[in-house]
């Protein structure tokens, strides 16, 4: 499942609403907000969360808001769970103030997401004392605005093992790449190593990982990885971008071939069109480097490669173009038959 944010320090507009509307028909099925940012009023909150709740349900979206015991009470609200569920949310996400108790009365009603990074083994333990309904509740992470406050990657993957033993719900934020959220505009991750990672390639990362739930934490996304989103939820489709116009690629599906090289990816249709007949440019081939073996490769002509590792110039291999900086770290998620466009 993936989902966006929208934070409700800013003013909603058509603009908010519309960017739900394009997420959701892309695929998108939920939606986070903080009801407890510093920078936004308890007036503001309100207001925003009574117009956002509406748009989620008008357009079938879920809707999970960060509560507190501290900022309920900003609210003017207590933290009996007939009093949560008047928000209109569909889940809430628990921070500070909560006991076992009260989480476990608010499990009955309505999912759940614990702090995954600070659940412990007798957390869960005084949990099930209270008869918490566990089919209702799920681990989240915590996005990071501050840059190398991120989480450590194999911290991360052992925490989630962990979860999982547990049977919960995994979520993670990816930081987005269009009207990054403030103060400090510096992205919306959960792991660090994501932070100047393209939006695309950081929530493929967190699926491989095995995190359930992938939320962009920040309150856009571009046209570019929006449109990546879009293929790869059509038929789990790899979309490239190139840094010149190549008609002859974009025109055609390929396929990464069922047995994976180490060094290039070899799309198996390449030798069958031999769309690239000239003898082209003679250059090193550089990672991210799209290739054509020419005729001096004999039986091997017309063989279309991406270069995954920098290798050096063949004369028998034209280099014929080149995916942005961007969507570097997408080859090596690349998978046997996997399936690759270009534009």
């Amino acid at each position: 499942m993936l989902g966006c944010s929208i934070n409700l320090a800013e003013d909603l507009t058509a603009n908010t609403h519309n960017y739900l509307l394009k997420m959701r028909n892309a695929g998108f099925e939920g939606v986070f907000t903080s009801l407890q940012a510093p920078e936004q009023t308890p007036e503001q909150t309100l207001k925003g969360l009574r117009e956002l709740t509406k748009w989620c349900n008008d357009l079938g979206l879920g809707l999970v808001g960060d509560i507190s015991k501290e900022g309920l009470k900003l609210l003017g609200m207590d933290a009996e769970a007939d009093s949560i569920q008047k928000l209109g949310l569909t889940g809430v996400r628990i921070d500070a103030g909560f006991n076992s108790e009260e989480i476990a009365k608010l499990s009955q009603v309505m999912p759940v997401a614990l702090n995954a990074s600070t659940i412990s083994e007798s957390d869960i333990l005084d949990l099930r004392a209270e008869h918490a309904n566990f089919d209702h509740l799920e681990a989240w992470h915590n996005y990071y605005p501050r840059p190398n406050t991120g989480l450590d990657r194999n911290w991360f993957i052992q925490k989630n093992t962990w979860l999982k033993k547990y049977g919960f719900k995994v979520m993670a934020f990816v930081p987005g790449d269009s009207n990054l959220r403030g103060p400090i505009f510096a992205g919306l991750p959960t792991l660090e190593e994501h932070r100047n990672k393209s939006t695309f390639y950081a929530a493929l990362d967190l699926l491989e990982l095995g995190v359930d739930l992938v939320y962009i934490g920040d309150n856009d996304l571009s046209a570019a990885s929006l449109e990546q989103f879009v293929e790869y939820l059509d038929g789990e489709k790899l979309l490239f971008h190139l840094r010149e116009p190549i008609a002859k690629l974009s025109e055609h599906t390929w396929h990464q071939r069922a047995d994976l090289s180490r060094d290039v990816i070899r799309l198996e249709e390449g030798r069958k069109l031999n769309l690239f007949q000239k003898l082209g440019k003679l250059a090193p081939r550089k990672r991210g480097c799209i290739t054509s073996d020419n005729e001096r490769y004999l039986r091997y002509e017309g063989e279309l490669e991406i270069i995954k590792t920098d290798l050096p110039a063949d004369t028998r291999v034209d280099v014929i173009g080149q995916i942005l900086e961007r969507d570097m770290d997408l080859l090596e998620l690349v998978k046997a038959g996997q399936t690759i466009e270009f534009k």
